[in-house]
């Protein structure tokens, strides 16, 4: 033990303003989980996060309140701490970015940066206002739409058409502090310089990569990256809330947020420890992973190492990522503001035990495709798995013993065969932690429980105890002690459920080195671990988080909207090994459509219903949530794709037989959205095509929304991607104008 390097674990900084839903909480949750690992197995182990505060959005919201942003901080990093405490998180510290120490080590690493040559400076044009005296943001600019007319568009985007905008665009613009009209002015700011540091990024990436066995779509998108083509990347911004430059002529602008963000984890470290430099600049002896979502993959794989390895110093470099796909909410995307899904306040509120959630979390945790979380599944892993396998493990073998013999652990021998068969199984576990496959070590404990099940039940203890007394007591001895191994491996997952049961063994040690050991002989009378969910109690949750999609799993819910990665074009293949352009070639049957009648959803106003024409006289209906991207004249008449073959479902009393397509930003980001439009001289009925699948027949059966969210689409370099391929229309490669990277659904 004492020859292992240190673990340094990171998980991705939750920003200051928003909740926390159960996406988010994956990756704080799958940290914890590592690191409580990692302290069992005697590594000397260091967790940190913290909320990420500095930026545009914490300045905008401040200003609307009326408040400062750092009472406005204040106020949600309490709220973020309340919420991992009920998780039952164990950071060894979490920080905050808005610490003066984050100050000095941002200052520190750019000067460092500045020294060796990789800062660059240069001019833009921007607003100012000369009331307020300052460049405006892109937020802080209102204005007119010049794509829709909208009269109170932002200047990053207008939320009545979605489309991206350049503030300059804005017709009438307008300060939206003060509404005075701003002016043109030039601005400098500092960029840096990502292609010349690109030979010291490649060789060090090359080699982490490889050693600290990164996640497929970590290695996928980082090489994606560098094979676009670094650019430079500005990292100063015209706002006050944030970190000043310390370089002459840039006093009056502050640090670009994910420049400094990345970087909180070192000022989070050194506000914990004044030693923090044992664990950031050791590379020698520390290891560091990081526990992030896909979206966040660049920013820890290519611009924060880019910002470090440019400093020239020792500093302790990525060694292992752990980065999980998204988990969306009953086939929709979760938002506090719709009431839709189940955020970190609201799992309290559910009334079920914290570590049910966890459970389940890790159970269903997304390591290589993008998940659905329904409360079906929920309902039925948590009865069928925690409570039908491992709970009645523990509940009918120490009841058992608790009945028959007083409640001392039978003497005798152990089961040698599945005492074998209990540690080759362990040996999975240790594998899997170690590697922080975290899904796969939970459903090994489980095959674990299962495995015990199986044996309580072929052993008849009940009939042997009486025909054999000492086969009955070999087998319930060895189940007792495998019992106490189960809390020792699952303790990171479900700690307070694994202290119950080592309260039931009279009180046995949890350390990793008690596996297999027989160091007790008295149970304690033992309980229930957990109640079954009833249907009443999830259809009551079910509605209450349904926000607009109460009743079906997706009303009120764009249905041209699903999530994916916005770079990663990995080819991921089902248990049969049959690539992903494949299976969505099989599948799905898109299809060009002509939209011949719209109209206003009659119980949604966010909801169109269309009539769109698929050819050979065959007409659809389609319901589709396009009401907040584009006005009914603009889409009457147009070719769009249509997924042709998807199960009719009705959404708020109204039959919808298909879906259009359409590209957004990201998982997270609907700001912009762009339908998929084909020109007018495609014919109607036109199958669109995966690239080097053309000559497969177009499916013919119906598919689940849920089946066509698990085959997700990209975009790349405006080009539509299923996996590694082009989409294909008409023997031309489809591309969008708007959407340069991001998901398509």
């Amino acid at each position: 033990m004492d020859k292992k390097k240190k673990r340094l674990i990171t998980s991705a900084l939750p920003y200051v303003n928003n909740i926390p839903h159960l996406g988010n909480l994956i990756q704080l949750l799958s940290a914890d989980v590592f690191a409580r690992y990692c302290r069992k197995r005697g590594y000397e182990t260091l967790y940190v996060c913290g909320t990420d505060e500095y930026g545009t959005a914490t300045e905008t919201r401040a200003l609307a309140e009326g408040i400062s942003p750092k009472a406005l901080c204040d106020r949600f990093h309490d709220i973020h701490v309340e919420i991992y405490k009920w998780f039952n998180i164990a950071f060894d510290h979490f920080g905050r970015t808005s610490d003066p120490q984050q100050t000095l080590i941002v200052q520190h690493i750019f000067k460092k940066v500045y020294e060796n040559g990789y800062i660059t400076q240069k001019s833009t044009k921007q607003l100012f206002c000369n009331e307020c005296n300052r460049f405006l943001a892109d937020r802080y600019v209102l204005g007119t739409c010049p794509h829709c007319g909208y009269n109170d568009a932002r200047g990053d985007q207008c939320e009545s058409c979605g489309k991206l905008l350049d503030p300059i665009e804005l017709i009438n613009p307008r300060c939206g502090s003060c509404n005075h009209e701003p002016v043109v002015k030039e601005t400098n700011h500092l960029y840096i310089d990502l292609p010349a540091i690109l030979p010291l990024l490649e060789q060090w990436m090359n080699e982490a990569s490889t050693k600290g066995f990164w996640a497929h779509n970590a290695v996928a998108m980082t090489k994606s990256w560098i094979r676009d083509g670094l650019k430079e990347r500005c990292i100063t911004r015209d706002l006050k809330w944030g970190i000043p430059v310390p370089l002459k002529g840039f006093e009056d602008k502050v640090f670009y947020v994910w420049f400094d963000a990345p970087i909180g984890y070192i000022s989070i470290s050194a506000t914990h420890t004044q030693e923090w430099k044992k664990w950031w600049q050791n590379p020698s002896e520390v290891e560091l992973f990081q526990f992030i979502g896909k979206d966040n993959i660049p920013f820890h794989t290519v611009l924060f190492p880019s910002s470090l390895l440019a400093t020239k110093e020792p500093w302790t470099m990525l060694h292992h990522i752990s980065s999980t796909e998204y988990l969306n909410y009953e086939n929709t995307k979760f938002s506090k503001s719709k009431g839709t899904g189940v955020f970190g306040n609201d799992a309290k509120e559910t009334g079920i035990d914290v570590d049910i959630w966890r459970f389940y979390i890790f159970y269903n945790r997304p390591e290589k495709t993008d998940v659905q979380f329904t409360w079906k599944d929920f309902q039925e892993k948590v009865n069928g798995e925690l409570i039908g396998n491992f709970g009645n493990l523990v509940n009918r073998t120490l009841t058992f013993v608790n009945k028959f013999y007083q409640g001392v652990v039978p003497d005798g021998q152990t089961d040698k065969e599945l005492r074998a068969k209990i540690d080759s199984y362990i040996k999975k576990v240790d594998y899997h932690f170690d590697h922080a496959n975290l899904r796969d070590a939970l459903h090994t404990i489980l095959e674990i429980s299962d495995l015990g099940n199986k044996a309580f039940q072929a052993g008849e203890p009940w009939r042997m105890r009486q025909e054999n007394p000492d086969v009955a007591k070999s087998l319930i001895r060895t189940l007792v002690y495998l019992i106490c191994d189960l809390a020792i491996l699952i303790e990171p997952f479900i700690p307070s459920t694994a202290a119950t049961i080592a309260g039931f063994c009279a009180n046995a040690s949890l350390e990793w080195g008690n596996l297999g050991k027989e160091n007790f002989s008295t149970i304690n009378a033992p309980h229930i671990l957990f109640n079954q969910l009833e249907d009443d109690k999830i259809a009551m949750l079910r509605a209450r988080y349904g926000g607009q999609n109460q009743g079906d799993g997706q009303e009120g819910k764009p249905s041209n909207i699903c999530s994916s990665s916005s770079h990663s074009h990995s080819t991921a293949t089902d248990n049969n090994d049959i690539p992903l352009e494949k299976r969505f070639a099989k599948d799905v049957a898109l299809t060009v459509g002509k939209i011949i009648e719209i109209d206003n959803h009659p119980q949604a106003d966010r909801l169109y219903v269309e009539k769109i024409a698929i050819g050979n006289d065959r007409v659809i209906q389609v319901v589709s949530g396009l009401v907040s991207w584009y006005k009914k004249e603009e889409l009457l008449g147009k070719q769009v794709v249509v997924v042709e073959n998807l199960k009719p479902t009705n959404l708020r009393g109204v039959r919808s037989e298909a879906m259009v397509l359409a590209a957004s930003l990201s998982q997270d980001d609907n700001s912009a959205l762009e339908l998929l439009f084909v020109d007018d001289e495609v014919p109607l009925g036109t199958s669109i095509l995966i690239e080097g699948y053309e000559d497969l027949l177009k499916p013919t059966n119906s598919i689940k929304i849920d089946h066509f969210f698990a085959m997700p689409i990209t975009v790349s370099n405006y080009d539509v991607m299923v996996g590694d391929s082009h989409l294909i229309c008409n023997g031309k490669k489809m591309r969008l104008s708007n959407i340069q990277n991001g998901v398509v659904g």
